[in-house]
């Protein structure tokens, strides 16, 4: 299994400017890795006597972006630890690729968790202390080079998150996970966060899982928004809209107040564990 939080600090890194690296390396775009495929198959998990998944059933093709959305406390954090491996489950099976959970896997918090002591070049390199030109590289990508000897108190929140964002993508990783990443930045910053992350999902092709509460943050960059209502998938909506996709327009609209009737007034038929498919 090769899961990462990017929380781990396996080794010093020495300091080093930025202008001791190759300027070609810096600014060397990275090559378009495909991603990979993601079966849940019967999920369910407790704690306690408290049910939070019941045998959840979900399938995303290699490079498709899924964003589960949901009240709070329906299990929509739980079944993202769950695929990461953080979480242990009762019964059912997570298969990654072709097999059993073992591809490159990385994940983001609404925290951005950097390690005060070290810059944000550091912290973008921790567990690949060798690859600071790879780290440069993908601060630049992310729009933070200039920022790469700073330490991370002197950064916004937005750009803390940028930071963990890079730090993710510079393993590469092939299933991007997104716990909420964005909820506690402001309106604005947000907007610029989820067109920066659709861009690199578009430039690296990874399949990415978004846990969120905002709907138009979910249908904004999503293929499909699924609702998890009381541990249980009750809806797999289909977002079949061009990219970028355009907020104000009616077909956005539509797809926004389907979603939030769907959230705000569950059909009885769901309740009973029965799942909505919507094209």
């Amino acid at each position: 299994m090769n899961i990462s939080t990017t929380l781990f600090d396996v080794g010093g890194l020495a300091r080093e400017n930025l202008s001791s690296l190759s300027a070609a390396d810096v600014n060397r775009p990275p090559a378009r890795r495909q991603g990979v495929s993601l079966s849940l198959e019967g999920l369910s998990k407790s704690f306690g006597e408290r049910a939070v998944l019941h045998d959840i059933e979900l399938q995303l093709q290699p490079g498709e972006f899924v964003a589960v959305v949901g009240r709070s406390g329906c299990g929509k954090s739980t079944l993202l630890r769950a695929i990461a491996g953080l979480e242990t489950v009762e019964q059912g099976t997570i298969a990654v690729g072709k097999g059993a959970i073992g591809s490159s896997i990385r994940i983001m918090f609404q925290e951005a968790r950097l390690l005060p002591w070290k810059t944000v070049l550091e912290n973008v390199a921790l567990g690949l202390p060798r690859s600071l030109n790879a780290a440069a590289a993908t601060l630049n990508t992310v729009g933070l080079g200039a920022r790469a000897n700073d330490w991370p108190a002197e950064l916004s929140g937005g750009q803390r998150q940028r930071v963990a964002l890079a730090r993710a993508l510079l393993h590469e990783p092939q299933l991007l996970l997104l716990d909420e990443p964005l909820g506690a930045l402001d309106a604005l910053t947000r907007i610029e966060m989820q067109q920066l992350i659709e861009s690199l999902w578009l430039a690296r092709g990874f399949t990415a899982v978004l846990v969120t509460h905002d709907v138009q943050e979910a249908l904004a960059l999503a293929d499909r928004v699924v609702l998890i209502e009381e541990g249980r998938i009750t809806l797999d909506l289909k977002v079949d809209l061009p990219r970028p996709r355009a907020r104000g327009n009616a077909a956005f609209a539509a797809l926004e107040q389907q979603l939030l009737e769907s959230i705000l007034h569950p059909a009885p038929a769901r309740h009973a564990g029965k799942i909505a498919a919507a094209a």
